[in-house]
């Protein structure tokens, strides 16, 4: 059996899948260590069958860059290729499976996550609204903070963050092109490789406590060149979420249930500076409740769930 974690910040409740097997005589969660991570072995559990994906060509193997004259914002080109989709380890969870192939064309990411500073320019051109809370987890004072400028913006719900990127001539990733961009064209765990998280890789367990600068953690870039893809805050993303989306999933361009599913929950990914390694593998699925149009205008619920252990980055069509 799988169980749901409940991550708590400061304010608000983020929920992420969390793997644990409970023993009958005790009700405690057993986990195996996360010290040495074990893959599946893709050839002894059918249906999964995952064929490698090819090899990046000669032109792809250099990080092609372009910069965002809305924001300033550098963006990775993600050349077009196959993303092992879902969980390939023993800390797969149910929403994680089944593991499988999905083709996504070339289109650019952001290298690191929106900043406060990023997310005030929209604010100051009218098109985006401020963080109803200036604060972050354990600073009083954060989005209206000159020295936390280059840090990531947080306190934003999904439609901020919509509304975020489309000002800046972007659109949010989908779940596969954020998981293509962490993972490459291999099954790693994390987007740095199998090496299990430490305070050179990612900020993650309350180690720092709070958000740290983007870009802060080098060593941990995916395969791509993105940066803070493990930890640091959770980051929205277009899909909605369903926990057994992954059995009817498309191979080509998935993009989550549509509209007409009547799903409120949006999908969160990577982990956050205060949840456990086990939450920054690839693959782990996190949701909070997005925008729910039957709710007054008045009604928090109208725009969704905002934390302070929440930010975003954006994409683009290549």
């Amino acid at each position: 059996m799988r169980t749901v974690g409940i991550l708590v910040s400061a304010t608000f409740v983020v929920a992420a899948c969390q793997p644990a097997t409970v023993p009958a005589s005790s009700g405690e969660p057993v986990v195996p260590p996360m010290d040495t991570p074990t893959r599946f072995s893709t050839a002894a559990t059918p249906p999964y069958d995952l064929a490698p994906t090819s090899p990046p060509t000669e032109e792809a193997a250099s990080v092609s860059t372009q910069v965002s004259e809305a924001d300033g914002m550098t963006q990775l080109l993600v050349y077009a290729g196959t993303v092992i989709m879902g969980g390939v380890d023993v800390y797969a969870d149910n929403d994680e499976l089944p593991p499988h192939l999905v083709r996504i064309d070339a289109f650019w990411i952001d290298q690191v996550e929106v900043t406060n500073g990023m997310y005030d320019l929209c604010v100051e051109n009218g098109a985006c609204i401020p963080p109803p809370s200036f604060r972050s987890d354990d600073r009083a004072s954060y989005y209206n903070d000159e020295q936390f400028r280059d840090y990531p913006v947080v306190n934003v719900s999904w439609s901020d963050a919509e509304v975020y990127c489309a000002w800046a001539g972007r659109r949010l990733p989908t779940e596969a092109e954020w998981e293509r961009a962490a993972r490459g064209d291999d099954m790693r765990t994390y987007p740095w490789g199998d090496e299990p998280p430490d305070e050179q890789l990612a900020n993650f367990n309350n180690v720092i406590g709070d958000t740290s600068r983007v870009g802060t953690f080098a060593r941990g870039a995916s395969p791509f060149g993105a940066l803070d893809m493990a930890g640091n805050v959770w980051e929205w993303v277009a899909d909605r979420y369903k926990w057994n989306y992954y059995a009817s999933s498309p191979d080509a361009n998935a993009s989550g249930p549509d509209s007409s599913s009547g799903i409120i929950d949006r999908v969160l990914r990577g982990g956050s500076f205060q949840d456990p390694r086990i939450s920054l593998r690839i693959p782990n699925r996190g949701h909070e409740a997005g925008p729910n149009d039957e709710a007054s205008a008045a009604d928090p619920a109208r725009s969704g769930q905002r934390s302070v252990k929440i930010g975003f980055r954006c994409a683009m069509d290549n």
